[in-house]
């Protein structure tokens, strides 16, 4: 069983990140769990790579067109739709960092990760669970774009189960943050116990 974590934790606080701790905690968590199970990270800040633009996309297309998913531009995609589980971080201004967004772009290719029919877009990928571990100053809203996004690409590539943690508030009270960071992570060990 392989675990694919896309690392998408940007932060200035670097190795105090509080979103990197609630990744650590899913993950130590999930390890000692599955110990069989291979831990894939994609580090999204170590990534050479671009949005597309034009020209960059119509190639990407003549290449599905063709079949020729072997490519490189298909790399990212093809390790995203092989997963069996998937896990990726971080909220960042009400959704997650730009570099995240341009990891999905390269991922969503239509005939690897998806395909459509006459009755819609169906997903491809191997995965069965998608877990988003984010943390945020502010408290959650139900209307928290980075957990919505990645529950309808959830739906969009196939991955039949959603779960995600967030632990909100951080900033409204800095001396609460260690009790609310931590009992985030009780969350995260639980559902990587589990997942």
């Amino acid at each position: 069983m392989k675990l694919l974590f896309i690392d998408g934790c940007v932060s200035q606080r670097g190795p105090a990140s509080r979103t990197r701790a609630l990744a650590e905690a899913f993950l130590s968590a999930f390890q000692e769990s599955h110990p069989g199970a291979e831990v894939e990270t994609v580090t999204l800040e170590a990534l050479d790579f671009k949005p597309f633009l034009p020209a960059a996309l119509n190639r990407r297309d003549e290449l599905a067109s063709a079949g020729a998913f072997g490519a490189p531009v298909f790399g990212l995609a093809r390790q995203f739709q092989a997963a069996d589980k998937i896990a990726a971080a971080p909220f960042w201004d009400m959704s997650f960092p730009a570099v995240m967004r341009i990891y999905i772009e390269h991922i969503s290719a239509n005939g690897l990760c998806y395909h459509y029919e006459a009755g819609g877009c169906h997903g491809d990928c191997r995965a069965d669970r998608l877990a988003y571990l984010t943390t945020s100053g502010d408290f959650e809203r139900p209307e928290s774009l980075g957990v919505l996004y990645w529950k309808q690409l959830s739906k969009m590539f196939g991955v039949p189960r959603f779960d995600y943690v967030f632990a909100g508030g951080l900033d409204v009270d800095p001396a609460k943050a260690p009790e609310l960071l931590e009992a985030a992570c009780e969350q995260a060990r639980a559902l990587g116990r589990s997942f």
